[in-house]
């Protein structure tokens, strides 16, 4: 089976068939999914789709990009979901430098207070890093709760970045972009990161995997990564799938 440890489907662009996509995962391979928050709407409507689909879990968080309006209320809100049965996770929370705004002291700010929520609350974190990989090193190693754990989602970085990751304890989350043709630098990655430091996600609608690049992305296309990780690591895709299944599930403290 297959986990999907990173998802977006609360996103509009499943609107017109999220009912019918998702009642086929399970039948397709796909026996479990985390949706992530990435703002305070999304995290809303997460947790409902946690309430209706028994294989769905959420995450509660707010994404650097969406953290311009955060309140300290905001945080309180977030910690009083962090009890519910399904909720595995904050996230995603961290820094993005690709956009100019948020500026990066506020993006800093909300990423070290959702930090502190996930130490209060025991539970792992999911974190995105883009463009700021030695501020998020620097954030996370001053991070009080850092033996919570959790992954750096869709993980972008050197090998080096990479190996500092892996000496913290985080897994690394791997998608569509290690089946690209150019992404050189996230295939060495996949080659040096131990297997059961791996765990899949598609981050769907987003970065679907060739052949569908430049598609909407959905867990149906979760067996291409395997199939690129298996490939890269010299080994059988029902390996992959079975290490990946279990890393997300002690990923999310899932029995």
């Amino acid at each position: 089976m297959l986990f999907d440890t990173h998802a977006h489907y609360d996103d509009e662009a499943f609107d017109g068939d999220r009912d019918g996509l998702l009642g086929h995962l399970q039948e397709a391979g796909v026996g479990a999914v985390v949706n992530v928050g990435a703002s305070l709407l999304s995290t809303r409507r997460t947790l409902e789709l946690t309430e209706r689909y028994h294989f769905i879990y959420g995450a509660v968080g707010v994404h650097p990009s969406e953290c311009r309006d955060l309140k300290e209320e905001d945080i309180r809100w977030l910690q009083s979901l962090a009890s519910k049965d399904k909720v595995v996770a904050i996230g995603e929370i961290g820094l993005d430098y690709h956009w100019e705004e948020p500026g990066a002291p506020l993006q800093k700010k909300w990423f070290a207070h959702q930090l502190e929520l996930a130490e209060q609350v025991r539970l792992p974190v999911i974190v995105h890093s883009r463009d700021g990989a030695k501020d998020t090193l620097d954030i996370l190693k001053a991070w009080k709760g850092r033996e919570i754990g959790g992954v750096i989602h869709c993980f972008s970085y050197s090998r080096e970045i990479a190996r500092e990751c892996l000496d913290m304890g985080f897994y690394l989350g791997i998608g569509g972009v290690a089946t690209f043709k150019n992404a050189r630098r996230l295939k060495e990655v996949v080659e040096y990161a131990p297997l059961d430091r791996i765990v899949l996600e598609t981050d769907c609608p987003y970065l679907a995997p060739e052949p569908y690049r430049g598609k909407r992305n959905s867990s149906l296309y979760l067996s291409y990564v395997a199939e690129a990780v298996a490939a890269l690591k010299g080994v059988d895709r029902e390996l992959v799938e079975d290490v990946t299944w279990n890393n997300g599930r002690a990923l999310y403290g899932l029995s």
